[in-house]
């Protein structure tokens, strides 16, 4: 039988918590349409072990700004002036669940959502 440590124990109480957290809350912010049905960005794959890439669906303008926080808010990635397709490397990001926004020029929020990085 293999026995297992009370830290492995705490961090799979942990996981499991940061993946209910994160189901619970899977987007922040406010959509401006008002519509959180309606998407601007699609992005793939998800899970994600490499990169992964965002396209603009429709709505596209150069002077929205893109972000990506950590799960517990800090930000860890930030593109201003964006193009119709970012591809992001995802060499220096950990294994979990970070959070995007999609911002316009006056800083509102028009998307945000989540993906999943697995390594």
């Amino acid at each position: 039988m293999k026995e297992f440590s009370i830290f492995t124990l705490l961090k799979k109480i942990v996981y499991i918590l940061i993946f209910i957290a994160g189901s619970v809350f899977s987007s922040f912010g406010q959509y401006k349409t008002g519509d959180p049905s309606v998407k601007f960005l699609k992005f793939y794959p998800n899970p994600a072990t490499t990169e992964i890439n965002f396209e603009f669906l429709h709505g596209y303008d150069k002077s929205y700004s893109f972000q990506i926080y950590a799960f517990m808010g800090k930000k860890i990635f930030e593109l201003k002036n964006t193009s119709p397709k970012l591809n992001i490397g995802l060499e220096e990001f950990y294994r979990g669940i970070y959070l995007y926004k999609l911002l316009d020029k006056n800083g509102e929020v028009i998307e945000s959502g989540k993906f999943l990085v697995v390594k």
